[in-house]
């Protein structure tokens, strides 16, 4: 059985990564600033006790006046998942937060389509590029902004 690990916990962990990367705790999830974000993946999956080898999905949330990435992770050795948020920034013109194809390959399409259908670029990512809309297509159709 695969249990949440509480927000407490987590942010102590990732703190043991990178300290001061932890900027919010939730009750199940940690916020962690968008500079520290690749480093501590690759910690969350490579440190001894943490083992985050499974990143379930990357999304994004649009909350008008800003962005923020989500990343659900599981270890399946310590049978826990794991919630990590990154805000983009401060207002809607160029979301971004480092890529993290390099720790999770799986985040490759992912992040392409984050980008495609909300504007949130993935700096570093080695093809970034539209995945279900077409080069050239105006905006990104899953904004709230979109049709404004």
């Amino acid at each position: 059985m695969i249990e949440a690990w509480r927000g407490g916990d987590l942010a102590a962990a990732i703190e043991g990564i990178v300290a001061g990367a932890v900027e919010e705790v939730g009750e199940h999830e940690v916020w962690v600033r968008a500079g520290a974000f690749a480093e501590v993946a690759e910690g969350l999956r490579d440190r001894t006790g943490l083992d985050f080898k499974l990143l379930n999905f990357v999304t994004a949330v649009d909350y008008v006046d800003h962005f923020e990435v989500v990343y659900r992770l599981t270890s399946l050795t310590r049978g826990r998942s794991a919630t990590v948020k990154v805000r983009c920034g401060v207002g809607r013109d160029a979301p971004e937060v480092p890529s993290v194809c390099h720790v999770w390959r799986g985040a490759d399409l992912q992040e392409r389509e984050v980008w495609d259908l909300m504007g949130v670029r993935f700096t570093g990512h080695p093809n970034l590029k539209r995945i279900a809309l077409w080069e050239g297509f105006p905006g990104h159709p899953l904004r709230k902004d979109f049709l404004r």
